[in-house]
């Protein structure tokens, strides 16, 4: 029996790594990450997310294919074996990421970016994908001062980003779901628990 793979997406400061890690581990799963999951993508993220002030451009399709290398490596190394293995995987973010940065937030074309990664994938998806909603003002004040260059794409870079991930939930209500972010981390996590439960099973 292979084990069931939930992703937990969002923009910034939604609380996905607090969640992916308690979600984990209520269901005695690997708790990862994209980019950065797999030893190759500690170092792709490091040229992803370089700081704010970094004076060394990153073009936007460089940024689309690193990530797409990420995810690669990461689903090759990381995420299909412990499936395969029977245990669950929790990771923070996933393709829904690349469609939402890239593909609405940098302009990129999203159907060419799904194509890749889903090639880069070896078409895994995710049995569900837990949307972490929660409001520009609420994200604002929990994040501060942005400290790494994607975060300091600016608010309307941002706004696209959200509006990404609410377009490509309503349109898969099948394997999305959204959660209200708003709360403590113990009121989220109860909620999270309760929609992989409901939808899962497990």
């Amino acid at each position: 029996m292979t084990g069931r793979f939930v992703v937990l997406e969002g923009g910034e400061a939604t609380g996905k790594s607090t969640q992916v890690a308690r979600l984990a581990e209520s269901l005695g799963a690997l708790a990862t990450r994209q980019p950065g999951g797999s030893p190759v993508g500690v170092r792709l993220r490091e040229v992803l997310l370089s700081a704010a002030d970094d004076p060394t451009p990153l073009d936007d399709r460089a940024e689309a294919l690193l990530m797409a290398a990420d995810r690669a490596q990461h689903v090759a190394e990381v995420v299909a074996p412990t499936l395969a293995a029977g245990r669950h995987v929790v990771c923070d973010r996933y393709t829904p990421s690349t469609i939402a940065y890239q593909g609405h937030g940098r302009g990129l074309d999203p159907d060419w970016l799904a194509t890749l990664a889903a090639w880069a994938a070896r078409d895994l998806q995710p049995d569900l994908i837990v949307l972490l909603d929660v409001s520009e003002d609420v994200a604002a004040a929990r994040l501060g001062r942005a400290t790494d260059r994607i975060e300091a794409a600016g608010a309307t870079f941002h706004r696209r980003v959200t509006q990404s991930y609410c377009d490509q939930a309503a349109a898969d209500p099948e394997r999305w779901v959204t959660v209200d972010g708003s709360g403590s981390p113990d009121e989220v996590a109860a909620l999270v628990r309760d929609v992989v439960a409901d939808r899962l099973g497990i």
